[in-house]
């Protein structure tokens, strides 16, 4: 595996030993991915996919299968 940041070669029999930096090669890149998180450059994709939803989920009735109409 590569460092995610400098495509450094990793060993990954390190990960989960104490004082490891999997999956980066060493604390500098580790501390880089950290910084690139902070400063938002990271971003998790959203996608609408009914833009036309009016945000209830669920009739009322549907609710309580129990409930008397």
């Amino acid at each position: 595996m590569k460092c995610p940041i400098c495509k450094t070669p990793v060993n990954e029999d390190d990960a989960g030993k104490p004082g490891s930096t999997f999956p980066f090669c060493s604390d500098r890149c580790r501390t880089i991915d950290l910084g690139r998180w902070l400063d938002g450059k990271y971003q998790i994709p959203v996608r609408n996919d009914d833009e036309s939803h009016d945000g209830d989920l669920l009739d009322p009735d549907e609710l309580d299968p129990h409930r008397r109409r």
